[in-house]
């Protein structure tokens, strides 16, 4: 699914591909998401023994998956992406669901910057303000990340048994994809779309959303947007959704 979607998308260059290949991109916003569903539900659970346990297991995955780069450069990148995209789903969770913090993540945060001498420290910040200047930087990474938080998001919605509460999810979910078109404006609405795109495929593969609150929430979601964004934005991001998906249905009915 994701490969035909992909491909309705012209990506920008990515200056960080020859330190960190786009598969091993990919990698890193998966690994990513792991670490922090893992310790978001033992946070649920309350257990602060297999919490901190977890923390500890998980710096010590990420540690070597980091050191196993070619080089002190390709380091400070996963290095970077690791973190990032720890952070970005800390914030969209607290955002989502109005918390004021996740400890176990911003101990994994923290754990994994501890003990870096100052030229890593200067690497890192380097890396950071690449994947912020940049947007064709270390592309694969931010497109996996975003659709996996977006789409995470949209399933917690059409989950939930309360209006109120899909509602809330939706508003932060709206908000988030509107300022990812804000905050990157050559890609920023191309990250976007790819998310319109899964959400139109899952209701077409799993008929999920097909009723009640879902399916509400989910049209709202879809209305908000085109009430919140620019006519020039949401029109052309709509369109190369909409091209995704015919794009897959076409190549599924080749197969």
């Amino acid at each position: 699914m994701n490969d035909a979607i992909t491909e309705a998308f012209t990506l920008p260059a990515d200056g960080l591909a020859q330190l960190v290949t786009p598969d091993l991109q990919r990698l890193a916003a998966r690994m990513a998401q792991d670490a922090f569903t893992r310790i978001f539900r033992l946070t649920l659970e309350a257990d602060a023994a297999q919490l901190e346990a977890a923390v500890g297991e998980i710096e010590g995955l990420a540690r070597n998956w980091v050191r196993a780069g070619a080089g002190e450069e390709a380091r400070a990148v996963r290095l970077a992406l690791l973190v990032t995209g720890i952070e970005q789903w800390r914030l969209a969770w607290c955002q989502a669901f109005g918390l004021a913090a996740i400890p176990g993540a911003t101990a994994l945060l923290g754990a994994l910057r501890n003990g870096l001498d100052v030229a890593a420290e200067a690497r890192l910040q380097q890396k950071f303000a690449a994947l912020e200047q940049s947007e064709g930087d270390a592309v694969d990474f931010k497109m996996e990340l975003r659709r996996n938080v977006h789409m995470a998001l949209w399933h917690a919605m059409i989950a939930c048994q309360e209006r109120d509460e899909a509602l809330a999810i939706l508003a932060a979910l709206c908000g988030m994809l509107v300022a990812l078109v804000g905050h990157m404006p050559a890609l920023g609405w191309r990250l976007a779309a790819d998310t319109l795109a899964h959400i139109q495929l899952r209701c077409l593969t799993d008929a999920a959303a097909g009723e009640g609150l879902a399916r509400e929430s989910t049209e709202e979601l879809f209305a908000a947007l085109r009430l919140a964004l620019p006519r020039e934005a949401f029109e052309p991001m709509l369109a190369h959704a909409n091209h995704a998906v015919i794009a897959w249905q076409r190549a599924r009915r080749a197969h």
